[in-house]
């Protein structure tokens, strides 16, 4: 192939280039530019250049092929859209011709009918306008002729009423209207529509007014109820209900006073609840009305109409209530009595907690504190100052009308809520503003729950000081086990079943009231007197009186000292169990309450059902469980410092003789003879098993009885594991000294006979108790183990330990390495 057509075929594919996508394919030949021709030089590369060449005109010939066929296939499509253009176009022109010609006159037609139509319903809207105001002109007239012949020479008031009624239903408009100006008045009525009803207003409710009274007068309940039922028709409710609120309030004043001076001046106003019933009574009577009244005017009046005539009732139960709280407050002297209980100085209390005084000798002078100090005297004297019982009586009464006040308002409300939004069960009840701010809760809050709250206290505290001036010691006591006790368990003193009754006694009755400002007050105050008056006295006697402490260095204390501190400490831990028992039974009242059984039951015990309103019941079992957790505290403090006295003056100077004692007469540095002697090993000629020598576990369980059980027995189940914790720990403590002490002085058979010896010892001490007990002596037991293992065991744990691993945390080990190779070193043969 010459140069030339080298040449003319370059010039070729540089013109598809133009006209070719320059995309590559996979298996399509590499293009050749010119440039690449001229550097051919070989006959080789020339040839070469020459396939590609053959190549790209074998593809480009292949894609012209596929778009000549593509195209003839195109022009197929063109043709047809050519042929489907000229038939559309034809129909165009039909449709065009279409619209000028008939749906042009059909549309016209169309908005003029749409338009006759619209004035057609605008023309009969306006006849059916006219028509109705003209049946209401018809209706005025009706009610306008209706309302002059009844108030006529018929005096028909209730149709006269209806006729009233019938024309309020009327739109002003109409009644004010030309039309009904012009058509309503007649020769007989010719006065305008709405001068001739108003003047008929005015005048039946004048004539209402008089007759409703004129009933009252009489006592006429069936004459009282019409002209109360018409008012209403004329458009005065408001009037209707004021003359009713007043002549309820007249029947409940009326009432109130009869109860009151049934008993004033006479032996009841003084004796029993007198007043308290003389509230109650007066409660049930407006109570009373607004059941049995309330359903009659709301269904005359409309729904909520009846809160306006229990304001007005609140209004007068105030006055007459006001009345009976005074006379009640004039009758008992409650401002005396409460100027005696805030004077009262409560002396044996006071001078309990002062340092005692040293003996003086002589003759004391003339109102001196030491005569001043005589029990006797100081109790005479203090039961002269203040009758208890009677403040307890006038607490009882006080109790019950704060009750009764709690429970009025909480109908009060419940009416007020069913009026207003309906008795919904899930609503939120709360007290009425009116109720608040009326002048009845004011009077209670000031001359009985203040009362309540000073006088509760101080009858606590007083009962406090009387209980811990009778107080009894249990009889019989002794830490002789032979001896058994005359009393029963616990062994506690009087004061504290005394205290406890009362403490119970003062918190069922605050919540009794139902009154949360009695509850913020009295508990509180239970809290204050139980953590100073109660635990106090107990501490003080603990650390004064009866504080276990020998006389001579080494000796035991006096017996009857200690039997004393334990019955003080039995009575805090009873204490506390008494205070849980009287709170949780209320809590688990609250929370039985949160379920709808409980609701329905209806438990006389439910915080929810003695705290109605939004939030007093949670106030109140919060307020309970301050109470229980701020005693526990005081008193758990009090126990533990009064467990480790014990175990400090009375446990540990017999437990360390104890523990001497046991291991005195024992040899480690057996022989495998002694290890079989004592294993009992040898049988007997009769081939009967010897019995075994314990050795340490024998002398120390006698010992170990000897000195726990009569306190065990003394002490309660709660005080006994306390003292038990504190005693193992001190002996745990005291074995591991004992154990490191046989360093190089035992064998290894020695080793055996120690394991089996501290392990009685731990099941001695731990038996009947928790089995997390015997954790207090893990070292004592590890080191035991690591004395007696296998060299291969012996061998493992070291591996375990150089390799990495935490051995405490896998084998649960409490020593450390050095220790358990001090250990492992302690068996003589294993020395070195």
């Amino acid at each position: 192939m010459g140069v030339m057509e080298v040449q003319q075929m370059s010039v070729f594919h540089g013109a598809q280039r133009d006209t070719v996508p320059q995309t590559s394919k996979p298996g399509t030949a590499k293009k050749v530019l010119p440039s690449e021709l001229e550097r051919t030089v070989s006959l080789s590369e020339v040839q070469a250049t020459m396939r590609e060449l053959c190549q790209q005109e074998a593809s480009v010939t292949q894609r012209l092929n596929a778009l000549v066929a593509s195209q003839n296939e195109l022009n197929r499509f063109l043709a047809r859209l050519d042929i489907s253009r000229a038939t559309l176009g034809s129909q165009a022109v039909s449709t065009r011709s279409i619209g000028n010609t008939m749906l042009s006159n059909a549309s016209i037609a169309a908005k003029r009918i749409s338009a006759a139509v619209n004035r057609l319903d605008l023309e009969q809207a306006r006849v059916k306008d006219t028509l109705h105001v003209v049946e209401q002109v018809a209706e005025l007239k009706t009610c306008v002729l209706g309302v002059t012949g009844s108030m006529g020479a018929a005096q028909d008031w209730e149709a006269a009423a209806t006729y009233l009624n019938r024309a309020s239903r009327i739109p002003s408009s109409v009644i004010n209207g030309s039309f009904a100006e012009e058509i309503v008045p007649t020769s007989e009525v010719p006065e305008l529509p709405k001068t001739t009803l108003e003047q008929a207003a005015q005048s039946l409710q004048g004539l209402f007014l008089r007759e409703f009274q004129r009933a009252a007068a009489e006592n006429n309940g069936s004459k009282v109820t019409r002209f109360f039922k018409l008012f209403p028709l004329i458009g005065k409710s408001g009037v209707g209900l004021d003359v009713y609120g007043r002549y309820v309030c007249q029947g409940v004043a009326a009432r109130a006073r009869s109860n009151l001076n049934a008993g004033t001046g006479g032996s009841q106003a003084t004796e029993g609840f007198f007043y308290a019933n003389a509230l109650t009574k007066l409660f049930e009577h407006v109570a009373q009305i607004v059941e049995h009244h309330g359903g009659l005017v709301e269904l005359h009046y409309g729904a909520g109409s009846m809160v306006r005539v229990i304001e007005r009732l609140q209004t007068e139960a105030d006055i007459q209530g006001g009345i009976v709280i005074d006379t009640w407050s004039d009758e008992r002297s409650i401002d005396r009595r409460l100027t005696d209980i805030r004077s009262y100085a409560f002396t044996f209390l006071v001078q309990s907690f002062l340092p005692a005084q040293p003996a003086r000798s002589g003759t004391p002078r003339a109102g001196s504190p030491n005569k001043r100090r005589v029990p006797g005297d100081s109790r005479r004297q203090d039961e002269e100052a203040i009758d208890t019982k009677g403040i307890d009586t006038l607490l009882s009464e006080m109790t019950t009308m704060a009750a009764r006040w709690s429970l009025y308002c909480r109908f009060i409300a419940l009416q007020c809520k069913g009026s207003i939004q309906g008795r919904l069960e899930d609503e939120i009840l709360k007290v009425p503003s009116f109720i608040t701010t009326s002048a009845l809760n004011r009077k209670i809050a000031d001359r009985i729950t203040t009362p309540i709250n000073a006088m509760t206290t101080f009858l606590l505290r007083r009962s406090v000081e009387r209980a811990f001036q009778l107080d009894e010691q249990p009889s019989g006591l002794s830490l002789n086990l032979a001896k058994p006790p005359q009393s029963h368990a616990p062994y506690i003193s009087s004061a504290v079943d005394d205290v406890m009754y009362i403490v119970n006694q003062v918190v069922e009755r605050s919540l009794a009231t139902s009154q949360r400002s009695v509850v913020s007050g009295v508990l509180p105050s239970v809290t204050r007197v139980l953590d100073s008056d109660f635990i106090g006295m107990i501490q003080r006697k603990m650390r004064d009186e009866c504080y276990p402490k020998a006389a001579v260095q080494g000796a035991l204390p006096p017996e009857n000292t200690i039997l004393a501190f334990l019955v003080l400490i039995n009575d805090l831990d009873v204490g506390c169990d008494y205070v849980r028992r009287i709170v949780q039974s209320w809590l688990e009242g609250f929370r039985r309450a949160d379920s709808s059984e409980e609701k329905a039951e209806g438990s006389s015990k439910s915080l929810d059902s003695l705290y109605p309103f939004e939030g007093d019941a949670l106030h109140a079992a919060n307020m309970l469980k301050s109470l229980q957790h701020s005693f526990e505290a005081k008193a758990s403090e009090l126990i533990g410092d009064g467990i480790y006295v014990v175990c400090k003056n009375v446990v540990k100077p017999r437990l360390r003789p104890l523990l001497a004692d046991a291991f005195r007469d024992i040899d480690y540095q057996m022989n495998e003879e002694g290890q079989a002697e004592a294993k009992g090993g040898i049988e007997d000629d009769d081939g009967s098993d010897p019995e075994v020598d314990e050795g340490a576990q024998d002398h120390f369980q006698r010992g170990w009885d000897a000195f726990t059980k009569p306190i065990a027995r003394i002490f309660t189940n709660g005080n006994s594991e306390r003292l038990l914790n504190s005693i193992i720990a001190y002996l745990a403590e005291m074995l591991e000294k004992r154990i490191w002490s046989y360093y190089g002085r035992i064998n290894d058979y020695g080793a055996i006979r120690l394991e089996r010896d501290i392990a009685g010892l731990v099941n001695i001490v731990v038996r009947g108790s928790r089995y997390g007990l015997r954790d207090a002596f893990a070292r004592c037991t590890q080191i035991c183990l690591i004395m007696n293992m296998e060299e291969d065991e012996w061998a493992e744990t070291q591996a375990s330990s150089t390799s990495g691993s935490d051995p405490v945390q896998d084998t649960g080990w409490v020593l450390d390495g050095d220790e358990r190779a001090r250990a492992r070193a302690m068996v003589q043969s294993r020395k070195g």
